[in-house]
């Protein structure tokens, strides 16, 4: 009989475990030996951080290729098909959104394999709802381009159709690169458009802050360099 595919959320920073996870994610976390991963040095990390009772060294720790060919996925799903039961995690977050995850999950669904979803944070669920923008019509683009022009003609793209679809558009960047991406909203974007920074979610340093375009222009910077930032906007 094939095991459970069990898709296990990370902790979004260094906190204690009983901050953001529930004790039963955490439970069904410390119940596996078998763990497929983003990646392999953060995931023991985050297995001590939870206090997994086994060592690291008698744990199954495999981790996913950025670009996982069909081969890899039947090798990773192997000890489900051996009757183990197998935890997905992302380096951060929910497993299997904006990570390929989704492809391991995807096949498990294929093969008549038990997907388990377990509760934890995600960030961009978080920032959505913090951020007082439309939660009923929303999507997320991942990453936007990284040079310009291409990074202000996608921006003024985005801003356009949140006006025309009335939706929420979120996305997030390389944290090195939130300033210039900032500095490319608003050049490109609406000045009556809503921009929110989600920064450092549940964290200490935790910011949130939403603010139409001219209002950003006619305030101080923030302070997002090298820190985790999703970006949303709603354009009217």
């Amino acid at each position: 009989m094939a095991g459970t595919l069990w898709l296990i959320p990370v902790a979004l920073g260094d906190t204690p475990w009983e901050l953001d996870l529930p004790a039963a994610t955490r439970a069904a976390a410390c119940r596996l030996r078998h763990f497929v991963v983003e990646n392999a040095r953060t995931a023991r990390a985050e297995l001590k951080r939870i206090v997994h009772p086994l060592p690291m060294r008698e744990l199954a720790i495999e981790q996913l290729p950025a670009k996982p060919a069909a081969a890899d996925i039947e090798r990773l799903l192997a000890p489900l098909h051996a009757g183990h039961d197998l935890g997905l995690m992302s380096e951060a977050g929910c497993p299997a959104v904006a990570d390929p995850g989704a492809l391991l999950v995807r096949r498990a669904h294929q093969l008549g394999i038990t997907v388990k979803p377990l509760v934890g944070p995600s960030s961009l669920l978080l920032a959505l709802m913090a951020s007082g923008l439309d939660g009923q019509r929303f999507a997320f683009h991942g990453y936007l381009p990284a040079r310009e022009p291409e990074r202000s003609r996608r921006i003024a793209e985005i801003d356009k159709e949140s006006a025309r679809l009335k939706q929420t558009q979120m996305f997030i960047e390389t944290p090195y690169r939130n300033p210039a991406l900032f500095a490319a909203l608003l050049l490109s974007c609406r000045p009556r458009t809503w921009l929110c920074l989600a920064t450092d979610l549940t964290l200490p340093s935790e910011q949130i802050a939403t603010r139409r375009i001219a209002d950003w222009k006619a305030a101080a910077a923030p302070e997002i360099d090298k820190r985790p930032t999703v970006f949303l906007l709603l354009a009217e």
